[in-house]
């Protein structure tokens, strides 16, 4: 029995024995595959990160247009008169309004 062994331990390769390169490949399974922190957690963290990136730049755009509408509603009469009439439905004295719904 132990003669078996030992012929089968005899035909490894020599650098299957090195107790570096075992610890290594140990390392190397865990990281990859069992820490929390493995490839594919790290992949799907990228790709979050690469989508809230572009969620940000959207709305720092929707922000500089907003800006610019809120100092043109504040500023101009006609702007202010034109928001009033399209969201409130006001009207001036001597005019109708009508508003149609669509089913």
């Amino acid at each position: 029995m132990w003669q078996k062994l030992k012929f089968h331990y005899s035909n490894i390769p020599r650098v299957f024995k090195n107790i570096y390169f075992l610890t290594g490949i140990f390392f190397v399974v865990w990281m990859l595959f069992i820490d929390d922190n493995n490839l594919m957690v790290q992949y799907r963290r990228h790709h979050e990160l690469s989508s809230l990136l572009d969620k940000r730049e959207y709305y720092l755009e929707q922000i500089k247009l907003t800006d610019k509408e809120y100092q043109e509603l504040t500023t101009n009469p006609e702007t202010q008169e034109k928001f009033a009439r399209e969201h409130y439905r006001m009207k001036r004295d001597n005019e109708d309004v009508f508003v149609i719904v669509e089913k």
